[in-house]
């Protein structure tokens, strides 16, 4: 017993020992040698986000639009800043020390441990001036990233652009995959195709000193990721085209919206007054996007997308073809000119059947047009018959793509408006209206609104005989084609039969002795266009000047409409900057400086050239 005893003793004084030593040696590792600390420090985990090439955009002709090119950015960590000397540091970004001050606020409300940007948008040059110094400037580091540029001019409103993600957008579950410092589209395609543009993210992690010196892979790279670049959009804009369409309408305030009516690829959207797109890029972009903003000709407001107006004498083509539809007229069916019900634009022929209603515009045709679609006795109470044939006359116009967003790659697109029974009971009471309240909807006045898409579209609906495809921009998303929705067809409720009756009195109106818009006429060129004027009135100063065509007439092969706000009559003005879009789409050239001269508005020049 006594000898089990004593090897008790012997066992746990061992045991004492082996602690001591131990206890010895990790007293002495973490508090008297710094060997081992000094070697963590040295060598630290680095994990390095690969933000992928964003996808290049091409128009339709395989032109190159935007690209690429390779900017910095200063980040910082705020807690591992040490002993900051901002005097210094102003001095080597040249920044005041304010500015510098009012950032670091920023970026420790962000986050003191995450990394944020200071500054961004260095150039190369800024870059190689300050990186050799940043060693003295413990927490911070540059990033570098690709921007945007821009092989173009032109399409600032159909591009949109790109910024810096913003700490509220950071805040949503949407962009959770998003960092401080990123860019992601804010408008136009560059938004809508975000996720295609963008690509995915990788990873690397790196082992580094503290000297920022990189010491290789964490293990030859086990968990690393590769970055994939984003999809390119190939758009159905052409460049050439949509150059020109901007250069026609420079001092102008309205829209251009030119379409393959065949596919409803967009070839041209001009928005007047317009900017360069480079204008919202690198240094300085902020304080240009409010100038834009606080522009009172509000460049950036997207007028084919957004701009709403009463279309005028371009809607009586819809108004015409649903009473078509409807069978309450034919296209021998004649009305008086009858200025007692509504007044004409002037004196004319008399309508005696459709195709010289068209060409002449008249209003009271038209008026009547429409009460016979309205009124069909449907009801002995002619309030509730009004208000029923209203409703039936409302979903028929919306067939064509009117009073709803049509679907357009782009986020801006706004409904317009086809009033509805219910719109009326709301603003004079039920049963308190009749057809006398909404007549001027037969003439494209009064409550109506379209946008330049819209009018666009109808063309392109009025051209293939009743159908029509959603618009939109991108024809190919990397190696494929659009997106599926932009190849399904939409039909009118109106029969194809009724669309061949009402283009003989559009080519009237270009071709016809007398036509409202003959300044719009290419015979000379043997194309024939079909096209219609429209002179939108306006309380508020002069009236608005519209006219939408397709041409040829045989086989359209380009859908447009132009609208000019202030700008009068359309048959003097819009239809002739639409006839030199079609020549310059179709011929590939424009060989009447002439109507150049009248268009941008050196009416002089032209007379002399006369």
């Amino acid at each position: 017993m006594q000898y089990l005893e004593g090897r008790k003793y012997v066992v746990q004084a061992l045991f004492l020992v082996v602690a001591l030593v131990f206890g010895t040696r990790l007293f002495y590792i973490q508090v008297l040698d710094g060997s081992y600390k000094l070697a963590a420090d040295r060598n630290t985990l680095q994990r390095i986000v690969q933000v992928p090439y964003r996808g290049l955009i091409y128009d339709r002709n395989g032109q190159l639009l935007v690209q690429n090119t390779p900017v910095y950015d200063l980040m910082v960590v705020p807690r591992e800043v040490k002993q900051l000397d901002t005097l210094r540091f102003s001095q080597l970004l040249q920044l005041p020390i304010e500015e510098i001050r009012v950032s670091l606020r920023a970026a420790r409300a962000y986050s003191r441990v995450k990394a944020s940007p200071l500054v961004q948008n260095l150039s190369t040059p800024e870059l190689a001036a300050i990186q050799d110094n940043l060693i003295d400037f413990p927490g911070f580091s540059i990033k570098a990233r690709m921007a945007r540029s821009y092989k173009t001019e032109n399409m600032a409103h159909a591009l949109g652009y790109v910024g810096a993600i913003t700490p509220a957008f950071l805040e949503k579950p949407k962009y959770a995959k998003y960092f401080p410092g990123d860019n992601l589209g804010i408008t136009g395609l560059e938004s809508f195709y975000e996720s295609t543009l963008m690509g995915r993210r990788g990873v690397q992690y790196r082992m580094v000193n503290v000297r920022g010196i990189e010491k290789g892979a964490f293990r030859g790279g086990e968990f690393d990721t590769l970055s994939i670049a984003g999809q390119d959009l190939h758009t159905s804009i052409d460049i050439e085209l949509q150059k020109y369409g901007e250069l026609l309408m420079q001092g102008k305030r309205g829209s251009i919206v030119a379409l393959d009516p065949k596919t409803g690829e967009i070839l041209a959207l001009v928005s007047a007054p317009m900017y360069e797109p480079s204008i919202l890029t690198g240094k300085g972009m902020g304080n240009r996007y409010m100038e834009l903003l606080n522009n009172p000709e509000r460049p950036l407001f997207n007028r084919p997308l957004m701009a709403t107006y009463p279309p005028g004498s371009v809607f009586k083509m819809v108004n015409e073809l649903v009473a078509l539809q409807m069978g309450v007229v034919t296209p021998e069916t004649g009305f008086d000119c009858n200025w007692k019900l509504v007044r004409c634009t002037h004196r004319h022929e008399a309508p005696r059947n459709l195709t010289i209603a068209i060409k002449q515009s008249c209003n009271p045709y038209f008026y009547q047009v429409m009460r016979a679609s309205v009124l069909r006795g449907r009801s002995t109470n002619r309030f509730e018959d009004a208000r029923l044939g209203l409703g039936e006359w409302r979903r028929q116009v919306m067939s064509f793509g009117l009073g709803d967003k049509l679907g357009v790659d782009m986020a801006s697109e706004k409904k317009g408006l086809i009033p509805s029974p219910d719109f009326y009971d709301k603003r004079y009471g039920y049963h308190r209206w009749g057809y006398k309240t909404v007549y001027s909807l037969s003439i494209g006045q009064g409550e109506i609104g379209i946008t330049g898409l819209q009018m666009a579209n109808v063309m392109a609906t009025i051209a293939n005989r009743g159908y029509y495809y959603t618009p939109h921009f991108v024809r190919g998303i990397g190696q494929g084609g659009p997106l599926p929705e932009y190849a399904q067809r939409h039909v009118t409720t109106v029969d194809p039969r009724y669309f061949a009756t009402v283009i003989p009195g559009m080519q009237a109106v270009v071709d016809g002795r007398g036509g409202t818009g003959n300044f719009a006429s290419l015979a000379q060129f043997g194309i024939s266009v079909a096209g219609k004027t429209g002179t939108v009135q306006n309380p508020h100063g002069e009236d608005h000047a519209t006219f939408a065509a397709f041409a040829p007439a045989e086989d359209p092969k380009i859908a447009i409409a132009v609208f000019i706000e202030n700008a009068g009559f359309g048959g003097t003005s819009a239809a002739p900057l639409a006839s030199l879009m079609i020549e310059k789409y179709l011929r590939g050239k424009v060989v009447r400086k002439n109507w150049e001269y009248w268009v941008q508005g050196s009416a002089d020049k032209f007379i002399k050239r006369r």
